[in-house]
């Protein structure tokens, strides 16, 4: 921790907490993203679509390719 920190939050400044934030950049690891695995369309079931929301996606074919 950076001797900043026992400061009135009033008397931070901004340079003092990016550099506190730069020197425990290294502490934090984001996890190793894996790829999602595809569902099969046989398994979503439940699925509802007002019928105003199909008539606008069916409507935008016209826009596509």
């Amino acid at each position: 921790m950076s001797k900043h920190t026992a400061l009135p939050e009033s008397e931070l400044s901004l340079a003092a907490l990016r550099g506190d934030c730069a020197r425990m950049a290294p502490h934090w690891r984001a996890p190793v993203k894996s790829a999602p695995v595809p569902v099969k369309p046989s398994l979503i079931s439940g699925v509802t679509v007002p019928p105003s929301s199909a008539r606008l996606i069916n409507a935008m074919s016209e826009y596509g390719d």
